[in-house]
């Protein structure tokens, strides 16, 4: 069973990554959700470099609740304003957009990153 939920996702994720393409001028903000952990990076894919990165193991209180994932977004955002990064696309990474995912996009947008 686990295979078969994990091939579902990867088949999302490859859905989703078609339409989704981070440039440098505004790249794309990736959300990978663990058990235990919510990672948020924000990936140049024409230079194939992750320009930022953010977890739940850095901010306080880090933890696998909604809470922790919208302190994600906001850190994320606070590292990109200085980037000089204020635009990005958001990607889901085959997950639903609900839960931790959604809280990660709606603290980046509270703190000024722009989708």
């Amino acid at each position: 069973m686990a295979t078969d939920s994990r091939i579902a996702r990867q088949r999302r994720q490859a859905r989703v990554r078609r339409r989704v393409r981070g440039t440098d001028g505004r790249p794309r903000l990736c959300v990978f959700r663990s058990n235990k952990h919510t990672y948020a990076q924000v990936i140049s894919d024409n230079s194939g470099r992750t320009l930022v990165a953010a977890s739940t193991l850095q901010v306080e209180g880090g933890s696998s609740n909604r809470t922790a994932a919208r302190q994600v977004g906001e850190r994320i955002a606070q590292l990109c304003q200085a980037q000089q990064i204020s635009q990005v696309v958001f990607d889901r990474n085959g997950f639903l957009f609900h839960g931790r995912v959604k809280e990660v996009a709606e603290g980046a947008r509270a703190a000024g990153l722009q989708f």
